[in-house]
Parts: C-alpha cells; sequence; structure tokens
C-alpha cells in the first residue's frame, strides 16, 4: 500500500496560500495607487492597526507611534510606485516627489532618509543634494543607472552618503536604509559636549559654535571634525579619514579631504584666528584644540 504523499500536499497548500497574499498585496497596489500620500500613510496605519502588523523598525504590534520618515525623490513613476510600497509596508512613513523642484518642497517633511535619482527633469539628483546638504544632515543614497566612478565620485562631493545602481535589489536597498537609520540613530543617542577654548562641539546635535556662534558646517564637514575632534591631538592620514566618514565602499578618493578641510578652516576662521586643525606634512592631519 503506498503512503500519502503529504509532502506534496503541504507544498501544494502553501503555494495556494503565498497565491493568495500576492493577489491581496497586487489588489491593494491597485487601490491606493491614486491615493495622496497623507491618504496612503492613513491608510497604512489603519491596516497596520486592524491586521496587527509587526513593524520592521520598531518591533511593536499595531504600527509605529514614530515612524521612520522616507523621501523617494525619481521621475519613473513605476520605481516609486514599488519602492513606496516596499517601505510602507515596513514601516515606513513614506513621501514622493517626480522631479528635482517638487523634491525641494517635500524636503520640508523633514525626512530621517533620502533616495535621490540623478537623471531627472527641473532639476538633476546632483544640483538637489547640493542644495539640500547645507541644511539637512539625513542620509542621502543615489539611485542611478549611472554605473561609472566618475559620477559616483561626484555624487558623493555633491554630500550622498550611499549609491546604488538600478537595477537594484529592493531587499538590498530596504536593509542598506536599515542600516544607515541605526547609524543616525547611534549619533543622535550620544550626549557629549566638548569644548575647546571659544569651541564647543555638541555632539548629539551636531553643532559647532564659537563664542555662541553657530558655524554653518556640512555633514560630511561635520563629520570630519567630529573624528579629530573626538582623537584631539592624533594624526589621521587622508586615507584613514575618507574611510571613516565615507566608509570603506567609498568610491571617491582621499583627495576630496583637503577640500573639506580647506572649507572647514575658511568657515572656522570667520569667528576666530586659531587653527584648529593642524596639517602634518607628509603625513596627514590632526585636531588642535
Amino acid at each position: 500500500m503506498k503512503r500519502p504523499k503529504t509532502g506534496s500536499f503541504a507544498l501544494r497548500f502553501l503555494f495556494r496560500i503565498d497565491q493568495f497574499w500576492q493577489y491581496v498585496y497586487n489588489l491593494i497596489n491597485k487601490v491606493v495607487d491614486n491615493f495622496t500620500d497623507n491618504e496612503r500613510a492613513m491608510w497604512i496605519t489603519k491596516l497596520e492597526k486592524n491586521l496587527r502588523i509587526t513593524c520592521n523598525n520598531c518591533s511593536q504590534k499595531g504600527g509605529c507611534s514614530l515612524k521612520n520618515k522616507i523621501l523617494i525623490v525619481d521621475d519613473e513613476k513605476g520605481i516609486v510606485t514599488m519602492m513606496r510600497n516596499y517601505f510602507e509596508m515596513s514601516g515606513y512613513q513614506v513621501y514622493c516627489a517626480y522631479d528635482g523642484k517638487e523634491a525641494l518642497e517635500k524636503v520640508a517633511c523633514q525626512p530621517d532618509i533620502i533616495l535621490l535619482d540623478i537623471n531627472m527633469p527641473k532639476m538633476d539628483g546632483f544640483t538637489v543634494c547640493q542644495r539640500i546638504r547645507e541644511y539637512i544632515t539625513c542620509p542621502i543614497i543615489f539611485l542611478t543607472a549611472r554605473v561609472e566612478s566618475k559620477d559616483k565620485i561626484e555624487g558623493f562631493r555633491a554630500g550622498a552618503d550611499d549609491y546604488i545602481v538600478k537595477p537594484f535589489d529592493i531587499d538590498e536597498l530596504g536593509a542598506r536604509v536599515a542600516a544607515h537609520l541605526r547609524r543616525e540613530k547611534r549619533r543622535q543617542e550620544q550626549s557629549v559636549v566638548r569644548f575647546f577654548g571659544e569651541l564647543s562641539i555638541d555632539y548629539s546635535k551636531r553643532e559647532l559654535k564659537i563664542n555662541g556662534n553657530l558655524v554653518p558646517l556640512t555633514k560630511r564637514e561635520f563629520d570630519i571634525v567630529e573624528l579629530l575632534s573626538m582623537n584631539a591631538g592624533q594624526v589621521f592620514d587622508r586615507e584613514r579619514i575618507y574611510e571613516s566618514v565615507w566608509g570603506i565602499d567609498g568610491d571617491g578618493n582621499s583627495d576630496t579631504i583637503m577640500e573639506h578641510v580647506r572649507k572647514i578652516r575658511s568657515k572656522l576662521a570667520v569667528y576666530n584666528s586659531h587653527n584648529y586643525i593642524d596639517t602634518v606634512w607628509g603625513v596627514g592631519y590632526k585636531w588642535n584644540g
């Protein structure tokens, strides 16, 4: 007597369940495609509450009390829809823009991270990044079909934190976003303030002041100051600074460090004649508090 093929039945059963949820997912996409960002956010919140979805970001059932906000900027609506659905179902509050000028308007939502395309109408991603980087510190990830090294270098110099080439794996993108947000959270939890004569640095607020005057530093500039000042007196060569600030996967080169240091010195010199960053010729730089 033959034994029943219980294994094959279980596989067929699981396959049917997978087909059902894929059908539900596609149906949801069709329903909410025409919603505004606020309508979508409200709808997702209600769905999480009713279905008791577990949020990937905070591990709390019933939705997040403080969702991470993500701004997606791309002129390809299909890609925007795919990313928006993925991140909303992962527990993020998603805002979308379809060109550079709209992106500048949506920055007012104070996103925690920005996914930014390069080739867009009205204003390209490089210009958008340069315009907003002076005022926001959140991570910016470039999404683009450009694969040449010079384009990546230009992106990093414009103020980007990461770079992912289309076509990309959506789960890898999600993992990178989560990693950047974890890093930002660790920085925000720091409550260290250091004083160097007339200069003070609040590492939690990412603020540098001289005699009470706030010195406007970009994200990368503050990262360099943070690295050097937290290790005052220690000499760092350009390669080590680059790896510490841009990461070991950065596609640029250490030459950009000289330009950043020059800008930092210029901004500090407005308020104080003291040279806080010394050049150790043939070696690198050190903090001179």
